[in-house]
């Protein structure tokens, strides 16, 4: 039962690799917020084969060395009706893996990558089918090194090998990834003033002074809302344009343009930024002064 978990672990999580590695190497400009690359997912394929692959090639090892042996009898219930159990969950797997591809694909999904994606699921599902398909057959054992056992051992432990190097070295480093987190709250913290400053221009017809103006009563902002959580540091606040628009500069960690994560597409284009100490311009909803009500803003309107 353990090496079917592992099992399963091993080889969805190598799919999983792989399957974010092509998102990596094919970014869609059609659909910047789907079927794209994301380093959770990958990090997580990586925690899994770390944990998953050894445990199943240890037991697999011991099943081979127990039925060499002639400790393990080739007929034992449990053990077919776990090969078979485990070949039932390899065409389930493949079953998922496909309608999940091809639904990707009918929704928009770049043809190259629903091509790579298809031969990935089914060069998994086949490598585990036929691996056990081949055993559950075989008649000798007792005193019978299989050569065709040892093949799949040796080949697929390489090809785990191989996914998982490539997801290191796509997946970000511990470091990068806190420095992105840094700068998220950064990013999130500008989102709430935002709000702020759209809210204080409703009600006063005019852009605030300071930020200082948006925590008075804590009618928009708490004080922490409007400084760095990790420096302290208030954030510089300048109006660019009365009523149009302001900058707020903060120093970030990373450079968040031309990224095609998940995790980047809305804020990257919203708060582009390169590390270091950045200004970013802001536009505000337009105010109708007279009524006080904001009027619509086209989505395509430049911050000049």
């Amino acid at each position: 039962m353990l090496s079917l978990v592992s099992l399963a672990f091993t080889a969805i999580s190598s799919g999983q690799a792989v399957f974010q590695i092509i998102n990596k190497k094919f970014p869609d400009a059609v659909n910047p917020y789907l079927h794209q690359f994301d380093p959770g997912n990958l990090k997580f394929a990586i925690a899994a084969i770390i944990i998953a692959a050894p445990i199943y090639y240890f037991i697999s090892w011991q099943l081979s060395k127990n039925l060499y042996a002639g400790v393990l009898a080739k007929d034992a219930g449990v053990r077919r009706w776990l090969t078979y159990f485990i070949l039932f969950v390899a065409s389930v797997t493949i079953i998922g893996w496909l309608i999940g591809v091809i639904f990707n694909y009918l929704d928009g999904e770049l043809t190259v990558k629903f091509i790579l994606k298809s031969a990935t699921a089914i060069i998994i599902a086949a490598i585990v089918f036929s691996y056990y398909l081949y055993d559950v057959r075989r008649e000798e054992f007792v005193g019978k090194k299989d050569r065709v056992v040892q093949i799949y051992f040796y080949a697929t432990a390489v090809l785990v090998l191989a996914a998982l190097s490539a997801a290191f070295y796509y997946a970000p480093s511990p470091k990068e990834t806190r420095n992105m987190r840094q700068d998220q709250e950064l990013i999130n913290h500008f989102n709430q003033i935002d709000s702020a400053i759209n809210g204080y221009l409703q009600q006063e017809k005019k852009l605030p002074k300071t930020l200082n103006d948006l925590t008075v009563d804590r009618r928009f902002l708490l004080e922490s809302d409007i400084k760095d959580p990790v420096t302290g540091e208030q954030f510089e606040y300048n109006i660019v344009r009365e009523r149009e628009q302001y900058k707020l500069c903060a120093t970030f960690l990373t450079d968040n343009r031309n990224k095609n994560d998940v995790q980047y597409n809305y804020d990257g284009e919203r708060w582009p930024h390169e590390a270091g100490r950045q200004c970013l311009l802001q536009r505000v909803y337009p105010v109708d002064v007279p009524t006080g009500k904001a009027r619509p803003m086209p989505l395509s309107a430049p911050l000049d």
